[in-house]
């Protein structure tokens, strides 16, 4: 079996503020992923193209998670190929120590540094991955709901005000690809009214997929796809 050479997205780089490869797509081939010998997913051929959205479903424990993370580069497929795809035909596939310019990824299990302030948070982010030029960190956390807590150390936030700041980072990203697990985990009704707002203003172009079972999650995906025909 061949397994693909991939790369964390957490390593320390400069800021990506220009990309050799336009993305056009995401290809999976025939890939799969087990732990021990247990396959999580398999037999998994499919392409996510630029600009459309989709949605990874299967109930809690089926391996959506996995897949959402495989195709992040954070984890080693057991077998097939991942790779990212140029616009033209002719661009060759994105090498794995590069995909961190390409993709941002809000999920649950993501830890933050809580010693850090909102606005430190968001700025020590932004020496890893540009974020949006178009809006300053200031106004970041005024959009998400938290001008007033910005100069806060996280680790006194309540759980959804954690979550916001998670879902900033990665949806004002300057990337074209974005990778969102369960992303509206420990949000009210007005941080699901945020999540989808967010979602309409910033998302447009991106290549979005959502890793979840709840519908309010993923309702503008346009694509879905069940974990369970991959078992």
């Amino acid at each position: 079996m061949n397994s693909t050479t991939q790369v964390h997205t957490s390593q320390t780089v400069s800021p990506a503020r220009s990309r050799d490869i336009l993305l056009g797509a995401i290809q999976l081939t025939d890939t799969g992923k087990r732990f021990n010998r247990d396959w999580i997913f398999r037999h998994v051929n499919y392409r996510f193209e630029t600009g459309r959205s989709y949605a990874i479903t299967g109930p809690n424990g089926s391996g959506k998670s996995t897949l959402l993370q495989a195709i992040a580069g954070s984890l080693h497929l057991s077998e097939g190929q991942l790779d990212y795809r140029g616009i033209s035909e002719n661009d060759p596939p994105v090498e794995a120590d590069q995909l961190y310019q390409y993709i941002s990824l809000a999920a649950p299990y993501l830890e933050l540094i809580e010693e850090m302030t909102a606005r430190e948070f968001l700025s020590f982010h932004g020496n890893f991955k540009p974020l949006n030029p178009s809006v300053s960190i200031e106004g970041i956390l005024d959009t998400i709901g938290l001008s007033k807590a910005m100069d806060k150390q996280i680790r006194y936030f309540s759980s959804g005000m954690k979550q916001r700041i998670k879902l900033a980072q990665a949806i004002f990203s300057d990337v074209p690809v974005l990778l969102l697990d369960e992303p509206c985990t420990n949000l009210d009704k007005p941080g699901y009214d945020l999540y989808h707002s967010l979602i309409q203003t910033y998302g447009t172009g991106k290549l979005i997929i959502v890793s979840s079972n709840d519908a309010n999650e993923m309702d503008f995906c346009t694509e879905r796809i069940s974990i369970l025909d991959y078992k």
